[in-house]
């Protein structure tokens, strides 16, 4: 015991190309705001260096994984993700992160809460942020999540073990639509700042697809190039802020960046073309169906996210799209899409059919690895629960 501060269990696990702290629920205050408060502490609090906490600095690295027995029948557990900011006291649970969920899987079999089957654990995910199931199928080796393996995703160093997490009854999570305007293509009308044609696709998370042409890019920017331009990320705030509205997430376009600065996601794709990623990989045109640089808590991502990955899959399988425009007539008949990011490729499986006029998804699968990279106690100050307490 330590007099000054209070000790809480919890993980560091890598998630595909993110990375988070993985609490298990009944170690977190039951109170949502005392709750919050601790989370934001164990990250270093309101600082972009988060230097008196476990965050890393980056929005990649500044997420929070709560695990749990399953409140829902059917599933093996339950899993609230949350976005925790370093600019302001904020933790943002209204989307979900495709990489943090790869992570949970292993840690709720190496936690006790699933049984460990070899050589593959299918593990029922219940994402409390929508009431969505994620199925993640998790290798396994002498009762614990295996990590060896000679699978790579880009953008991480190494190998690992496959795992595959099929995001299908995610599609309409937040809107309760796959098209929540019912429409592929919509035009925003800004009058003197420009004319925009969207789509607005609501699977894994929403996200606002918009062609690299229109911004007058050539869609192979890095994120340093895309961030140091002021007047494009401006343009992309306004257009993300009423995407925002059309979501349901916030009531003033305005409001976008301060009530919702998670999702709606915002990618800016183009057809498949050769680049130079800023991490020295090379991308071959051959190698790719489209390239999509993305946008979320309103900076570039450096690789690709993992819902980010699903809701790409599935709206290249919506007729009239965007990013179905950015196809070429082969890519558009196959299962797998190749994603173009800016550190590599991604490939995604998004099968969908349509009933009675409307698309539905019938499978949204990606492939991630992850890795446990500490267990331990995090310390909390106790005037972090005295404040709750006050409150």
């Amino acid at each position: 015991m330590h007099p000054d501060m209070k000790a809480i269990r919890c993980s560091i696990v890598r998630g595909g190309t993110s990375k988070g702290v993985y609490f298990l629920e009944n170690d977190l205050p039951k109170d949502p705001a005392l709750r919050d408060k601790v989370i934001q502490a164990a990250f270093g609090g309101v600082d972009i260096r988060q230097i008196d906490g476990l965050g890393g600095a980056d929005t990649l690295t500044s997420k929070v994984a709560i695990v749990g027995p399953s409140t829902r029948e059917g599933c093996d557990v339950d899993y609230t993700f949350g976005q925790v900011s370093y600019t302001a006291p904020l933790v943002d649970y209204k989307g979900n992160c495709g990489n943090i969920s790869a992570g949970v899987g292993p840690f709720a079999i190496d936690a006790g809460l699933v049984q460990a089957v070899e050589p593959v654990t299918t593990v029922r995910i219940h994402l409390t942020n929508t009431d969505n199931v994620i199925v993640a199928e998790v290798p396994v080796k002498d009762g614990r999540a295996s990590t060896a393996g000679d699978f790579t995703i880009a953008g991480v160093p190494g190998t690992g073990s496959r795992i595959t997490l099929d995001f299908s009854d995610t599609q309409g999570a937040q809107t309760g639509k796959l098209l929540p305007t019912g429409k592929p293509k919509e035009v925003f009308d800004f009058g003197e700042r420009g004319s925009f044609e969207v789509s607005l696709v609501d699977a894994g998370n929403p996200l606002v697809f918009i062609s690299a042409k229109s911004l007058g890019m050539t869609g192979v920017e890095t994120p340093a190039e895309i961030e140091g331009n002021k007047a494009l990320m401006d343009t992309i705030e306004m257009i993300r802020g009423r995407a925002a509205v059309k979501f349901g997430l916030v009531e003033r376009e305005e409001d976008a960046a301060a009530k919702s600065p998670y999702v709606p996601f915002f990618a800016i794709v183009s057809p498949a073309q050769s680049y130079d990623c800023y991490n020295g990989v090379h991308v071959d045109k051959g190698d790719i169906d489209v390239v999509s640089r993305l946008l979320f808590m309103l900076k570039m991502h450096k690789t690709y996210p993992g819902t980010g990955t699903v809701c790409t899959g599935c709206a290249a399988r919506i007729p009239g799209s965007v990013l179905w425009e950015q196809l070429s007539e082969q890519a558009k008949k196959e299962t797998v899409l190749r994603i173009g990011h800016p550190a590599g490729i991604i490939p995604v499986e998004a099968s969908a059919e349509e009933r009675d006029g409307e698309i539905f998804i019938t499978r949204a699968a990606f492939y991630r690895t992850a890795r446990k990279i500490m267990d331990g106690q995090v310390y909390i100050k106790n005037e972090v629960f005295d404040a709750g307490a006050e409150n």
